[in-house]
């Protein structure tokens, strides 16, 4: 395929996303105005039948659970996509850092940045620990506390310490969380049929509203959500610091 027929192909399909974005953005209500009626009824019954004070979570992981669990396996789905695609290049070897681009002066960081960063990171992390704890009753949930998780050995990498990230978790073992994670989702899920009811039935003691075991599979589902989601996007992270390390031989593919 040339290079011009695949630019063509971009450009056709492009106008046809951006026509349907167009068709669908028209359709929206105007800004202030809100035609009900699910989010109204969701206000009016929904800390009563489900002890959670974050209705947007309440929402997510339990009147539409069935659609977040979807939208849960599209990021599952691209990390898979990365990591299938830069491990097939695994022929590159490390790059040793007397190696990288010899004559060139590699920038470093300031001590005051590297002091930083680690109680920053840390800061971080217990920031995401608590937006995934609290999802239930306060806005965050899983996939938000997992990315804030997910963004500490970024900060780390940032502030210099590559050693320091490179001795994260292997990833064999991000992959097996991240497994866990998805997996334990259609677990709640299933556990809800198991009972008798419907799949993804909140089925769990509801608890005392305000309190961190309330809501039931709601505050569950945020953990295990957090757990794939961080998992995910770690993976992503590595992939992407293991090729930042590596150097192709030279004679293959791309130079080196």
């Amino acid at each position: 395929m040339t290079a011009r027929l695949r630019m063509a192909l971009f450009l056709s399909s492009m106008a046809v996303v951006a026509a349907f974005t167009g068709w669908g953005a028209a359709q929206l209500p105007g800004f202030g105005r809100y035609p009900g009626p699910y989010g109204d009824v969701i206000d009016r019954v929904g800390v009563q039948q489900r002890r959670a004070t974050d209705l947007v979570s309440a929402v997510n992981v339990d009147y539409r659970a069935i659609d977040t669990l979807g939208e849960e396996f599209i990021l599952f789905t691209a990390a898979t996509g990365v990591i299938v695609l830069l491990r097939a290049m695994r022929d590159e070897r490390r790059r040793p850092d007397e190696e990288a681009d010899p004559g060139r002066e590699r920038p470093g960081t300031t001590d005051l940045i590297r002091a930083a960063g680690l109680p920053l990171a840390t800061g971080i992390g217990l920031l995401g620990v608590y937006v995934l704890s609290h999802g239930q009753l306060t806005p965050g949930g899983g996939f938000q506390g997992g990315v804030v998780v997910a963004c500490s050995p970024v900060v780390v990498f940032l502030a210099g310490e590559r050693i320091t990230v490179r001795r994260l978790p292997p990833t064999s073992a991000l992959e097996v969380a991240e497994t866990i994670g998805a997996g334990g989702f259609i677990a709640v899920g299933l556990a809800g049929l198991l009972a008798g009811a419907a799949f993804l039935q909140n089925i769990a003691p509801l608890g005392s509203t305000g309190s961190l075991d309330s809501s039931g599979t709601i505050a569950i589902i945020n953990v295990v959500v957090s757990v794939e989601v961080a998992a995910a996007f770690l993976l992503i992270i590595s992939e992407f610091l293991e090729q930042a390390l590596i150097v192709r031989p030279t004679g293959g593919r791309g130079g080196g």
